[in-house]
């Protein structure tokens, strides 16, 4: 199993439930396709170093983990799915 970290910016215009909610979700792909979370740090609102989708902040989440190759592919599609990030 070799080690990754990913972080992902949730939108801004969520309620703070379903901010966690959305960091639970992908906590919950990492876990549910073999990987072991290390480590997870929120980072809070933030700005961004250049808008995106006309939005200036977004939430960062930063998450640890150990896991097969194949989980990378399988969690950047869950990213590029899921409109909140």
């Amino acid at each position: 199993m070799n080690n990754y970290e990913t972080v992902f910016i949730v939108t801004p215009v969520l309620s703070d439930a379903q901010v966690q909610e959305v960091a639970d979700k992908f906590q919950g792909v990492i876990t549910e396709n073999g990987g072991q979370i290390v480590n997870k740090e929120s980072w809070g609102l933030r700005k961004l170093a250049y808008p995106i989708q006309k939005k200036t902040t977004g939430f960062y989440f930063l998450v640890e983990f150990t896991g097969e190759g194949s989980l990378i592919g399988t969690l950047e599609t869950q990213y590029r799915r899921d409109e909140r990030i």
